[in-house]
């Protein structure tokens, strides 16, 4: 898909079905990568704030536990929106910040964000 592509053109050209050059819905590997009851709020917790520690995300996120929380920063690091940084010091400590493709998702959840407002609350 051609990433110039306006918002207009995109709503043209969705319903003759814009697809990825392996044939499938541009959407649908985004929210797959986005999919799971944390990521998104890690995500808009960087957003916040960052960097964060470990331990100062899980403060953040009532009720996560610490092996969710270290796969879903794992998956969001292997996905290329979050960076680990590791300090090897005493004591040893690290740091997630969100990516510069990380970044890239913020006028979305700005969108989501106004859609919400807008239609739930």
């Amino acid at each position: 898909m051609d990433e110039t592509l306006t918002y207009d053109e995109f709503r043209e050209k969705v319903s003759s079905i814009i697809l990825t050059p392996g044939g499938n819905c541009p959407v649908t590997p985004v929210v797959q990568m986005l999919q799971g009851k944390w990521k998104l709020q890690i995500i808009y917790d960087l957003c916040i704030k960052e960097p964060l520690r470990f331990g100062e995300l899980k403060k953040r996120l009532d009720g996560i536990t610490n092996t969710t929380l270290s796969n879903a920063l794992r998956e969001l690091e292997e996905d290329g929106l979050v960076h680990r940084e590791q300090f090897n010091e005493i004591p040893p400590h690290v740091e997630y910040s969100l990516t510069e493709k990380g970044r890239d998702l913020l006028p979305i959840f700005y969108a989501i964000a106004k859609w919400g407002l807008k239609y739930i609350f």
